[in-house]
Protein backbone atom coordinates (compact mmCIF):
# COMPACT_ATOMS: atom_id res chain seq x y z
CA UNK A 1 0.00 0.00 0.00
CA UNK A 2 2.91 2.65 0.20
CA UNK A 3 2.88 3.14 -3.15
CA UNK A 4 -0.78 4.20 -3.58
CA UNK A 5 0.66 6.69 -0.48
CA UNK A 6 3.50 8.33 -3.25
CA UNK A 7 2.82 11.79 -3.55
CA UNK A 8 2.02 12.35 -7.20
CA UNK A 9 2.02 16.30 -7.38
CA UNK A 10 1.27 18.83 -4.35
CA UNK A 11 -0.33 17.25 -1.78
CA UNK A 12 -2.20 14.80 -3.69
CA UNK A 13 -1.21 10.94 -3.71
CA UNK A 14 -1.97 8.20 -5.79
CA UNK A 15 -4.68 7.29 -3.37
CA UNK A 16 -6.19 10.77 -3.62
CA UNK A 17 -6.74 10.67 -7.43
CA UNK A 18 -8.47 6.91 -7.22
CA UNK A 19 -10.78 8.35 -4.86
CA UNK A 20 -11.75 10.83 -6.76
CA UNK A 21 -11.97 9.01 -10.13
CA UNK A 22 -14.82 6.61 -8.16
CA UNK A 23 -16.76 9.80 -5.53
CA UNK A 24 -17.05 11.19 -9.64
CA UNK A 25 -18.57 8.29 -10.94
CA UNK A 26 -20.94 8.11 -7.84
CA UNK A 27 -21.75 11.62 -7.84
CA UNK A 28 -22.11 11.31 -11.97
CA UNK A 29 -24.52 8.25 -11.31
CA UNK A 30 -26.86 10.53 -9.04
CA UNK A 31 -26.86 13.81 -10.95
CA UNK A 32 -28.20 11.51 -14.15
CA UNK A 33 -30.84 10.01 -12.37
CA UNK A 34 -31.73 13.06 -10.25
CA UNK A 35 -31.37 14.92 -14.35
CA UNK A 36 -33.70 11.93 -15.61
CA UNK A 37 -36.33 12.12 -12.65
CA UNK A 38 -36.60 16.05 -13.13
CA UNK A 39 -36.82 15.94 -16.89
CA UNK A 40 -39.41 12.80 -16.75
CA UNK A 41 -42.58 14.85 -16.49
CA UNK A 42 -41.61 17.05 -19.08
CA UNK A 43 -41.63 14.42 -22.30
CA UNK A 44 -45.17 14.35 -23.15
CA UNK A 45 -44.62 13.16 -27.00
CA UNK A 46 -42.38 11.41 -28.81
CA UNK A 47 -41.01 14.90 -29.87
CA UNK A 48 -40.06 15.83 -26.38
CA UNK A 49 -37.95 12.87 -25.77
CA UNK A 50 -36.16 13.50 -29.25
CA UNK A 51 -34.63 17.27 -27.83
CA UNK A 52 -34.59 15.99 -24.30
CA UNK A 53 -32.43 12.44 -25.00
CA UNK A 54 -29.98 14.00 -26.61
CA UNK A 55 -28.76 16.57 -23.76
CA UNK A 56 -28.43 14.02 -21.27
CA UNK A 57 -26.46 11.95 -23.80
CA UNK A 58 -24.01 14.98 -23.59
CA UNK A 59 -23.50 15.33 -20.03
CA UNK A 60 -23.02 11.90 -19.86
CA UNK A 61 -20.04 11.85 -22.45
CA UNK A 62 -18.61 14.92 -20.94
CA UNK A 63 -18.39 13.12 -17.67
CA UNK A 64 -17.09 9.48 -19.41
CA UNK A 65 -14.09 11.98 -20.59
CA UNK A 66 -13.42 13.41 -17.47
CA UNK A 67 -12.64 10.25 -16.41
CA UNK A 68 -11.22 8.41 -19.28
CA UNK A 69 -8.64 11.85 -18.39
CA UNK A 70 -8.25 10.81 -14.80
CA UNK A 71 -7.75 7.19 -15.86
CA UNK A 72 -4.63 7.72 -18.10
CA UNK A 73 -3.32 9.99 -15.52
CA UNK A 74 -3.53 7.13 -12.78
CA UNK A 75 -2.26 4.45 -15.49
CA UNK A 76 0.92 6.37 -16.47
CA UNK A 77 1.49 7.39 -12.76
CA UNK A 78 1.03 3.62 -11.50
CA UNK A 79 3.62 2.43 -14.35
CA UNK A 80 5.67 5.33 -12.94
CA UNK A 81 5.60 4.06 -9.09
CA UNK A 82 5.61 0.40 -10.13
CA UNK A 83 9.80 1.43 -12.08
CA UNK A 84 10.10 4.06 -9.62
CA UNK A 85 14.85 3.95 -9.66
CA UNK A 86 16.65 3.58 -6.37
CA UNK A 87 18.08 7.19 -7.59
CA UNK A 88 14.46 8.55 -7.33
CA UNK A 89 13.82 8.66 -11.15
CA UNK A 90 10.71 7.57 -11.96
CA UNK A 91 11.59 5.06 -14.77
CA UNK A 92 9.20 6.40 -17.77
CA UNK A 93 9.66 7.68 -20.97
CA UNK A 94 10.49 11.22 -21.76
CA UNK A 95 7.45 10.91 -23.92
CA UNK A 96 5.48 9.38 -21.07
CA UNK A 97 6.68 12.39 -18.92
CA UNK A 98 4.94 14.57 -21.52
CA UNK A 99 1.84 12.48 -21.62
CA UNK A 100 1.52 12.70 -17.97
CA UNK A 101 1.65 16.97 -17.78
CA UNK A 102 -0.57 16.80 -21.14
CA UNK A 103 -2.85 14.71 -19.49
CA UNK A 104 -2.45 17.01 -16.05
CA UNK A 105 -2.69 20.27 -18.07
CA UNK A 106 -6.24 18.97 -19.69
CA UNK A 107 -7.68 18.18 -16.78
CA UNK A 108 -6.79 21.55 -15.44
CA UNK A 109 -8.50 22.97 -18.16
CA UNK A 110 -11.61 20.89 -17.90
CA UNK A 111 -11.86 21.24 -14.43
CA UNK A 112 -11.78 25.00 -15.70
CA UNK A 113 -14.47 25.59 -18.27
Amino acid sequence: MGQLDSLIFGKKTFSDILEEIYQNQKKRDAQVVALISELKPLVQEIGDATLIVPLIKEYMEIGVKNDDALIKMATIVQRALQNQNDDGGLGITDEEKEALLAEMEKLQSDKKA
